[in-house]
C-alpha cells in the first residue's frame, strides 16, 4: 500500500508549503508536484493514476486543485472504488475512510463537489492567463533574445552583489550608464553606495 501527495501547482495555490509538509506529516511516500502550465494535461496526474495499486491512499490539496471537473471527479471516483483507494482532500476536509475529519458533514461534502467545476474553471483560466503572459516575454526575433539575456545578466550580476564596474565589463555596454539604464527598465532598487533607489530623471547642468 502507497500513500501518493499530490500538489497542482497553481497560482491560486497559496499553501503548497503547508500541504506538502501536511502530506509527509501523513506518510506520503511520493508527492507529486504539477506545474501550472500542465494544467490541462497534467501528465504527473495521469502516471500516478495509472500506477495505483489496491488500498493506496491519495492526498491532494483540493479536489478541484486535483481534477477539471465534475466529469473527471465522477472517473476518479469510478476508479478508487476500483482499487479500493483511499482520498483525502486537506482543504475540502474530506477522507473517504471517515478517520481524519468525523465532523464533516454529507451536506458539506455536496456543497464541494458543487463548487468543483466552477473552482475548476478559474484555475484553468488562470493559468491560461499565464500561460499567455509567458507567450507575450517571449522575444520575436533573435536580436531581442540577445538583448533579453544581456538585460537578465545584468540584473542577476547585480542582485548577486557584484560591482557596477565588473557588471559593465561583462555586459559589452559601452557606458556604465546603460547599466543603470537596464536596472531601473526592471524594477531593480539600486542598494549600494551612493546609488540608492529608483533613478529619477537627469537634469542639464547649467
Amino acid at each position: 500500500m502507497a500513500k501518493f501527495g499530490y500538489l497542482f501547482l497553481s497560482r491560486n495555490l497559496v499553501t503548497r508549503d503547508e500541504d506538502r509538509a501536511w502530506m509527509k506529516e501523513f506518510g506520503c511516500t511520493d508527492i507529486i508536484e504539477e506545474e501550472g502550465i500542465q494544467e490541462r494535461f497534467r501528465p504527473e496526474w495521469r502516471r500516478m493514476l495509472a500506477h495505483l495499486k489496491d488500498g493506496d491512499e491519495i492526498v491532494v490539496s483540493k479536489l478541484s486543485n486535483a481534477l477539471r471537473g465534475i466529469r473527471e471527479f465522477g472517473v476518479f471516483l469510478g476508479l478508487c472504488k476500483d482499487y479500493g483507494v483511499r482520498i483525502v482532500s486537506i482543504h475540502d476536509e474530506i477522507d473517504s475512510k471517515g478517520e481524519l475529519f468525523p465532523d464533516t458533514s454529507v451536506g458539506a461534502v455536496l456543497d464541494v463537489i458543487g463548487r468543483i467545476s466552477h473552482e475548476a474553471t478559474l484555475i484553468r483560466r488562470s493559468e491560461a492567463r499565464m500561460l499567455q503572459r509567458r507567450k507575450d516575454l517571449k522575444p520575436k526575433t533573435e536580436k531581442e533574445g540577445m538583448r533579453m539575456k544581456k538585460e537578465k545578466t545584468v540584473v542577476s550580476m547585480y542582485n548577486a552583489g557584484h560591482s557596477i564596474d565588473d557588471i559593465w565589463k561583462v555586459s559589452g555596454y559601452r557606458s556604465r550608464t546603460s547599466v543603470f539604464r537596464v536596472l531601473n527598465r526592471n524594477g531593480v532598487k539600486l542598494n549600494r553606495g551612493r546609488h540608492q533607489g529608483p533613478l529619477g530623471k537627469r537634469t542639464k547642468k547649467d
